[in-house]
């Protein structure tokens, strides 16, 4: 498994995951997935997240109820299409 700069799911960056990344099933730790997205090896997202364009609309709306500028929001979550889970 290769050492990725950014979750391949959401897009945060990875050197910023207070927990060094997700979880995998046998408690290891992710290196594509980061803590808010991947834990015991299962996605967190709803089940109703099943492509890239939900995925951008549940980041924006979590981005948002943290505070964060919508126009930031929708610039930080243009490149999860191109992410490794959506592809």
């Amino acid at each position: 498994m290769s050492n990725k700069k950014f979750c391949q799911s959401c897009g945060y960056p990875m050197s910023k995951d207070k927990a060094g990344g997700g979880t995998e099933a046998d408690g290891t730790i992710s290196k594509k997935y980061c803590s808010m997205c991947y834990q015991d090896g299962k996605f967190l997202t709803p089940p109703e997240v099943t492509n890239a364009s939900q995925m951008q609309t549940f980041c924006i709306k979590e981005m948002k109820a943290d505070g964060m500028n919508g126009l930031f929001a929708w610039l930080a979550t243009r490149g999860i299409p191109k992410l490794e889970r959506w592809k």
